[in-house]
């Protein structure tokens, strides 16, 4: 209460304080003015003591202005702000912040955060500005770079499955399957180089197969279907069947029939570029082609030739190595598969002539009676006759084979008779 009680004393104390500051300043005031007013005519003597009354009058403003200064510090700052109104505030303006009872002053200057300054850089307009982020030339060439291996990977895919149904290998398979007893393996290994060939249009080298096996396995008839097949695909003019006895019989006309051979292999590769398809050449009984013809094709396949030379297949029916063939399989009837005839071919075909180096070897194995019975059902049908069981295994019957080895018997001719035995019933 004696506190409530002080506070309007203090504050009417300070209320007449400065009422009679500002009484004391308007008289300092209006004497100026008075001695302004009855001052004469400006001279040398008068604006010297002119001059010296406006500095007192500014060092009485002084010490009064101090001692309004000491006088608010001896209160206590600015507790004698509290609780007044608005006019009662002195008129004094300073730079020191107001500190309210109460509040905590910290101690000690504050320091500052320093904010980082850009680097700026002058531009062409003259200008300051900050630099950019600078992205490397080199960096979008290779994005684009790998975009376009992503496309062409991506058409390379999609182009698989349009080439394969294209030239219908699908079918293709069936129909060797079908028509075509005891050769599985041989069908599997060359339909599948058929597919990774025909998968595209860009090749390094031109497919080269050959197709080896004793008599009467079902090489020629490979080859038939084969031809036919590729004939309603490409066309007639793009797929050639070769017969050696029938097209070069004798051996004196070897070098001419190997210059006509390359010339009309050559005018069916162009023409097969221009249609953008690629030829197929089926080269049958290859075991009669004269040394010229083989060393011809052997610079058509191995030479570094133009593109349209690389698209293109060969096909080769031939029965050279049927004697290691045969003896293989009789010596290893338990265990008999493709992969170990394919080397024991090559060994021996490497030593006849440079062109079978160039070649897919493909073996074909001898066939079981069973086969051959298939063979008759297939050739009796055909011909119109009524399949009779008995019929069959009679006929299958005399035909000569070798002898029982590890439950299988092999026949000596293959198929190679069933047409003829058919044919006296």
């Amino acid at each position: 209460m004696s506190e409530r009680a002080s506070f309007p004393q203090m504050s009417l104390s300070s209320t007449t304080e400065s009422h009679s500051e500002e009484e004391q300043d308007e008289g300092l005031n209006d004497s100026v003015d008075e001695r302004v007013k009855v001052s004469p005519a400006p001279s040398l003597t008068n604006f010297s003591s002119s001059l010296c009354a406006v500095i007192r009058i500014k060092q009485k403003y002084q010490a009064l202005k101090r001692r309004r200064q000491e006088k608010v510090l001896a209160r206590g700052g600015s507790g004698s702000l509290v609780g007044l109104p608005g006019h009662a505030s002195p008129k004094i303006f300073t730079f020191d912040p107001l500190s309210l009872p109460g509040a905590q002053t910290s101690s000690g200057p504050q320091k500052k955060k320093r904010r980082k300054r850009k680097v700026l850089f002058p531009e062409r307009q003259g200008r300051r500005v900050a630099p950019g982020q600078e992205h490397s030339r080199a960096k979008y060439c290779l994005y684009l770079l790998c975009t376009i291996v992503f496309l062409q990977v991506y058409n390379a895919i999609e182009n698989l499955d349009d080439h394969v149904l294209r030239y219908d290998l699908d079918g293709l398979e069936k129909t060797m399957r079908r028509e075509v007893f005891g050769q599985q393996v041989a069908v599997e290994s060359l339909m599948t180089h058929l597919k990774d060939y025909l998968s595209t249009y860009v090749h390094n080298k031109p497919l080269v197969i050959s197709l080896h096996g004793p008599s009467g396995v079902g090489k020629s008839h490979l080859g038939r279907l084969l031809a036919a097949h590729f004939r309603s695909i490409v066309g007639e003019p793009l797929v050639l069947q070769y017969y050696v006895l029938h097209h070069c019989p004798l051996e004196d006309d070897a070098p001419r029939c190997a210059r006509d051979l390359a010339i009309l292999i050559s005018m069916t590769v162009e023409r097969a570029e221009e249609e953008e398809k690629i030829p197929v050449f089926v080269f049958d009984e290859a075991e009669h082609m004269h040394v010229e013809i083989l060393d011809a094709l052997r610079r058509l396949v191995a030479e570094r030739r133009t593109n349209e030379y690389m698209n293109t297949i060969y096909i080769f029916l031939s029965n050279l190595g049927h004697q290691d063939i045969t003896k293989h399989m009789l010596h290893n009837a338990s265990s008999v598969a493709s992969s170990d005839l394919a080397p024991i071919l090559r060994q021996t075909l490497s030593q006849l002539h440079p062109l079978w180096a160039e070649a897919t070897l493909v073996p074909l194995g001898l066939l079981e009676k069973s086969h051959v019975t298939e063979c008759f059902l297939e050739e009796l049908t055909r011909e119109g006759f009524y399949p009779d069981r008995n019929n069959i295994e009679r006929l299958a019957a005399e035909i000569t084979y070798y002898a029982v080895v590890a439950g299988r018997e092999y026949s000596r001719t293959g198929c190679k008779q069933v047409v003829s035995k058919v044919n006296t019933l």
